[in-house]
């Protein structure tokens, strides 16, 4: 048998297209021809399988060797088709048999003295064969984080003797090792949070419905600290949803443990981050920070100090729940549903009544933040300084796993009734899941009218008023729902204010 057929699995964004690693041998000078769109990576995996091989006690064929990655017009990178390579010639000399790998799919780069060392997107690879039927072999590392998979077959090695021994049903590879243990993660708790009991409904409400929340006030009156308890009453990821979270993290090279696996991500970008770094990119494609909040926290600190620029980019995936990244040579789509959270100082100098800025410096400085961005944030509150005793009050707040409760209740009614996060719905199901009466719905217009918003605010507010609703498990919609969610709207009366 001259011919070999070993099926392995490329890295195209979120998926992992099949490849499948023609070997033929033929006689003439001898020769490494490697062909299928391979990158220059790929094409350095003729030295690294050569050495491998010889320092592996195999015998390299003498003749010349045509290495196809097929289909063609698949872009390939790195290291990862090595093993199928290595291996597609120890077939076609007839040192294996030939129908050993046929319902194998082997992923790795190889080390020169045969080493098998591990490569990005395991968690995709290992969905992508399950679906297929076929087993994964895989370097240990990567069979680790692919245990985590439900129903897929997942094999360990880590060397090249390792695999050639299984294939010949000598001895089975070694069994993959539980991942190790990683430090216990102190949670923080609503609890420690003093006082600011309208910043606590208002963080309740954006994790029952998902909504997107603005925080704004003077320094050190704890919008970082809330919004880092945001994580901790928040419903704790499905399956599904783990899976598409684990994914992403695998293919950027940030595989999650154990203890974080039903966990929702929290990302906190440095307001340096580019445009780049948030909604991803690069010459392969990799997520970006939106992608990798996917079904988690996005959190923006500072949010003054990021460019404009930078900000705008979140506008279409913030309604759009994905980002499609195009450049040059390839175009990827990554998922981006996200919730972003946000702080700012509503003044240059920390607070717009100090009296050390004027209206027009305070104007100038929140006119960084476009109106199309703000319209896209249902919830924008105040948080004042705390008044005085506050945190010497030895009262006991209220704990993250009480509110957690409630923000699991009121998402079970939303999942049961419209399979969703109220602030996911779109169009129609707004009408039927978020109807008004014809005098609060007269109210509302009146009152969008009043307050110079726009047709997307409307539906801001509508489903907020829903959430609040759900929250107290009231089937409609009521005029005080209305209301308590009109009165989220902070920092667009604030600016309404300071052009007067």
């Amino acid at each position: 048998m001259s011919l070999a057929i070993i099926y392995s699995r490329a890295r195209y964004a979120l998926a992992a297209p099949l490849v499948t690693v023609e070997v033929h041998l033929s006689n003439g000078l001898p020769a490494f021809q490697l062909v299928g769109l391979p990158e220059t990576s790929v094409k350095e995996a003729k030295d690294r399988v050569r050495s491998a091989l010889i320092n592996s006690g195999f015998n390299f064929p003498d003749k010349r060797i045509t290495v196809n990655l097929a289909p063609a017009d698949l872009p390939k990178e790195g290291g990862r088709f090595d093993l199928a390579i290595a291996l597609g010639i120890i077939v076609a000399s007839a040192q294996l048999p030939e129908n050993c790998t046929a319902n194998y799919e082997f992923c790795g780069e190889l080390a020169l003295s045969g080493e098998i060392r591990p490569v990005l997107g395991e968690i995709p690879l290992a969905i992508a064969c399950r679906d297929a039927g076929r087993a994964a072999v895989l370097p240990m590392a990567n069979a680790q984080q692919a245990c985590l998979i439900p129903d897929a077959q997942i094999h360990g090695a880590e060397h090249l003797l390792q695999v050639h021994s299984f294939l010949l049903a000598q001895q089975p590879l070694p069994a993959i090792p539980p991942l190790p243990p990683q430090p216990l993660k102190t949670q923080a708790d609503m609890a420690d949070v003093k006082g600011q009991s309208q910043a606590k409904r208002v963080l309740e409400i954006a994790a029952a419905g998902e909504h997107n929340l603005l925080m704004f006030g003077p320094a050190g009156t704890g919008k970082s600290m809330l919004a880092q308890r945001l994580a901790s009453i928040l419903p704790p990821l499905t399956e599904q949803e783990a899976l598409a979270t684990a994914a992403l993290y695998s293919i950027a090279g940030q595989p999650r443990d154990q203890q974080s696996w039903l966990q929702r991500p929290y990302r906190a970008p440095h307001h340096t981050a580019s445009a780049v770094a948030l909604v991803g990119g690069g010459s392969v494609p990799r997520p970006g920070e939106i992608s990798l909040a996917h079904h988690g926290v996005l959190f923006l600190d500072e949010l003054t100090e990021f460019p404009r620029k930078v900000l705008d980019v979140l506008r279409e995936p913030l309604e759009t729940a994905h980002i499609h990244v195009s450049r040059a040579a390839r175009q990827a789509e990554f998922p981006a549903q996200f919730q972003l959270v946000s702080a700012l100082n509503p003044s240059p100098t920390g607070h717009h009544e100090d009296g050390r800025s004027s209206h027009e410096q305070v104007l100038r400085y929140l006119n960084r933040l476009s109106g199309p961005f703000l319209e896209r944030i249902e919830l924008q509150i105040e948080v004042p300084l705390l008044p005085a005793g506050t945190l010497s009050n030895q009262h006991a707040e209220e704990s993250s796993e009480q509110v957690r409760q409630r923000v699991i209740a009121a998402r079970n009614i939303q999942l049961t009734r419209q399979g969703k996060a109220n602030a996911r719905l779109q169009g129609g199901e707004l009408m039927q899941h978020c109807r008004l009466s014809d005098v609060d719905s007269q109210f509302l217009e009146e009152t969008l009218q009043r307050l110079k918003l726009s047709a997307r605010s409307f539906h801001k507010l509508l489903k907020v008023a829903r959430t609040i609703a759900d929250l107290q498990q009231s089937p409609q919609i009521s005029r005080p729902h209305l209301l308590e969610a009109i009165s989220y709207r902070a920092l667009e009366r604030l600016i309404q204010y300071l052009k007067q």
